[in-house]
């Protein structure tokens, strides 16, 4: 800062801009609270279906959030703004009053331009013959003194100004379009948010061989604290650099995996969660320099790094595992994935793979003993299965595809590739489960997100404030995938191949049951019941009649997609029942169909899983009791259920609290048969086949199908008990009779409607 700029600084009209914001800021959180208590508001108490279920509410969560946005980078460029005038303000008192004691000591101070100044003794011609004896010469220390107090006013005026200067302008180059959530309370705060991202990207530039755990752990300190600072993550990014970045994580990865130290190793697991999670959020930057950052990583992709750590790995072995974790911006993660699967499909076949062989020992992933990081299509998978818009914008139905899925030409490529053409070949450590492949469940993570709208791990809390997130995209992709794994000729071999798919197929199914349960109502694919079964989302998925058989019949081969699609069945079932009390014909009717589609759809799951236990273990009759009792104990998985606004969150038993999968609730209810099954702990009567071995396969699956009957009559009981008012006895005979026909429909005429086992 030039010298004269700030002594004779006029910062009226920064007193004036800081005024205006200050005005600004108050109407927009004016603005933010309207929007929050009353739009916002009233549309979540709101009690919506169809296309403003999905359209109307999601838009005005939006909305609001814009506004949000909006008041959050007001407040912090008024922050910012009011910070620096105080700033300057107090550094031109402390020049003046410094140049003012200068002339007092004879001494001249000088702006020379460009930021520099000259500080040198006052001279007069008459001051030689001055009587008092005064030479006017100044004392060179004053001179020096006087030099250095200037210079340090200068240099903090100057600081406070860029700083300033450069946090205002990221914060504006964040969003080409909205605004940013990053948010300051004053200039020191977003200086110091720069400033401790420039100290960090330092550690990155040495030889990480030679970084300390010190170091280390003071880097995973850092980039916690930041982890939610937009303008740090992309100082931080950007001045490290793409390549620095993947050298950087390979070295800390890799060399120590010889020599093993619990503490590095420790901190290493943790730098590759925190570097990922601050390079995603520095990609939600729509920065040009961003911009350019991206496109130089996914340049580097293909290209071995150079360097003798993790066996000289490519940039997609190395940024694949970086994005584990973290949200990215879609369309970086679409762009990158595009090439990358580009890449695989010329090295990945059927003899070596270039990822997973014996001359590449590079371990990238610290998370999984199943994966050691080697496949970087896994580390990506995983990525789209934490950035669910992105996830369903890769395996988007292609355009031009009809209403219904029933050919490949209306298959995404990638999703066809991943699931129909691509090699797997396990990536386990020497503590992983012989033969898993970590690849295909990152593959089934990415469809959960893509099929849901949300992240695979989200948690129930998390699904239960979020409701339904399915759109018309969402949909598209679940056809496709029922289409491969129900339609296809190979589908029910794909299965079976694919058993780490197996609990993510059900789950996805689980979401749609109340599509799936349209698509039963009719009488082939004429006549379906649009009034008990509406659509909750714009666009809803189109499976067909025989398409839902199909895809049913596949799921109940497997026990573990067997038991998701049963519970959430069951769940949705009992929530139609709970949205339609005896208190009208039409309802009685409703509640009817909602029985008798519900059956018909477990009829098809039960037999199909009596018939796959059967073709599995034939003559081994104590394995298939085992296998009968454990698909039956479904029924215990609605104990810990969340409801929420049209959708429930249920926890998958025996595995962790992450592992939960979402069911629609029709009309977004939770009635008291609903409440009942959450409540639900008492064993499955299945249960006693394991307890005896000596028990026939066929005993087993007899039972297996009457204590399915039991189920649906004692939820068929709870209704009729409920509304013992308005179904009268005549009525209800028939009903049950519909209901035990629908189920056992499903056993008679299994082989007719579905797949057989494989």
């Amino acid at each position: 800062m030039d010298l004269n700029a700030l002594y004779d600084g006029n910062f009226s009209q920064l007193s004036d801009a800081i005024t205006d914001w200050e005005q600004m800021t108050k109407n927009l959180a004016k603005v933010e609270k309207d929007a929050h208590d009353h739009l916002k508001a009233k549309a979540d108490k709101a009690n919506w279906a169809g296309v403003n279920a999905q359209v109307s509410r999601e838009f005005i969560d939006k909305t609001a959030a814009e506004f949000t946005d909006a008041h959050t980078q007001a407040d912090s460029i008024t922050n910012i703004l009011k910070d620096t005038y105080d700033d300057l303000v107090d550094y031109r008192n402390q020049l003046n009053d410094a140049i003012s004691r200068a002339q007092g000591k004879n001494i001249t101070v000088i702006d020379t331009g460009k930021g520099s100044f000259e500080v040198m003794p006052s001279t007069r011609p008459d001051w030689a013959s001055d009587p008092s004896g005064n030479t006017g010469v100044a004392d060179q220390k004053d001179v020096d003194a006087t030099r250095d107090e200037i210079q340090r006013i200068l240099s903090k005026a100057t600081t406070s100004d860029t700083s300033a200067a450069n946090a205002l302008r990221m914060l504006v180059d964040q969003a080409k379009y909205g605004f940013s959530n990053a948010h300051f309370q004053n200039r020191d705060e977003a200086a110091k948010s720069l400033a401790d991202a420039d100290r960090m990207a330092e550690i990155l530039a040495k030889d990480p061989h030679k970084v300390t755990n010190t170091e280390l752990a003071s880097l995973n300190r850092m980039l916690t604290e930041h982890k939610n600072d937009p303008l740090f993550a992309e100082e931080f990014a950007r001045k490290v650099g793409p390549k620095k970045v993947l050298t950087f994580w390979a070295g800390i990865a890799d060399p120590y995996q010889a020599t093993y130290d619990p503490a590095r190793a420790e901190q290493a697991k943790q730098l590759q969660k925190n570097l990922g999670t601050t390079i995603g959020l520095a990609t939600l930057s729509d920065s040009d320099k961003m911009q350019s950052w991206e496109k130089q990583m996914i340049e580097l992709g293909p290209d071995q790094l150079g360097i003798d750590d993790a066996s000289d790995p490519t940039g997609y072995a190395v940024m694949s595992n970086l994005m584990r974790f973290g949200d990215y911006d879609d369309q970086f993660l679409n762009d990158y994935g595009d090439h990358l699967l580009a890449y695989d499909k010329k090295v990945n076949g059927a003899g070596i793979s270039l990822w997973v062989n014996n001359a590449n020992q590079g371990d990238l992933n610290y998370w999984d003993k199943n994966d050691r990081g080697r496949d970087p299509v896994t580390g990506f998978l995983q990525a789209l299965g934490h950035n669910p818009d992105a996830s369903a914008q890769f395996f988007a139905q292609p355009s031009g595809a009809g209403a219904t899925v029933d050919k490949s030409s209306e298959l995404n490529a990638h999703l066809t590739y991943l699931t129909e053409d691509r090699v797997w070949t396990p990536d386990i450590t020497l503590e992983g489960k012989d033969g898993y492949v970590a690849g295909r469940d990152a593959l089934g993570h990415a469809l959960e997100a893509a099929t849901t709208g949300y992240a695979y791990d989200a948690t129930a809390d998390q699904i239960k404030a979020g409701g339904d997130h399915r759109t018309a995209a969402t949909a598209g992709v679940m056809e496709q995938v029922s289409y491969i794994y129900g339609t296809t000729e190979d589908g029910p071999k794909l299965l079976h191949g694919q058993p780490e798919l197996a609990d993510s197929l059900g789950k996805m199914a689980g979401a749609y049951i109340d599509d799936i349960d349209y698509e039963l109502s009719g009488i082939g694919d004429s006549g379906k019941d649009a009034g008990t079964f509406p659509p909750q989302y714009e666009g809803r998925a189109n499976f067909t009649n025989q398409g839902a058989i199909n895809f049913l019949s596949v799921l109940g081969q497997n026990e573990d997609s067997h038991r998701a699609v049963s519970a959430a069945q069951n769940l949705y079932t009992l929530s139609s029942l709970s949205a339609h009390p005896a208190t009208s014909d039409a309802n009685i009717d409703h509640a009817r169909s909602a029985m008798t589609v519900g059956a018909t759809a477990r009829g098809i799951l039960d037999y199909s899983r009596v018939e796959q236990v059967k073709h599995t273990y034939q003559d081994d009759a104590a394995a298939a009791n085992a296998s009968l009792s454990r698909s039956g104990d479904w029924i215990k998985m609605g104990t810990g259920a969340l409801v929420g606004a049209g959708v429930a969150a249920i926890p998958l038993p025996g595995s962790t609290a992450a592992a939960v999968f979402i069911a629609p609730i029709a009309a977004g209810t939770a009635g008291e048969a609903v409440k009942t099954f959450l409540g639900h702990e008492i064993d499955s009567g299945l249960s006693s086949n394991q307890q005896d071995p000596t028990e026939k396969g066929q005993i087993a699956s007899v039972k297996f199908y009457a204590d399915g009957e039991n189920q649906l009559g004692e939820t068929f009981a709870t209704y009729i008990k409920e509304n013992s008012h308005g179904v009268d006895a005549s009525r209800a005979q028939e009903w049950e009779r519909d209901i035990k026909y629908a189920y056992t429909s499903g056993s008679v005429e299994g082989d007719h409607r579905g797949r057989t086992p494989c």
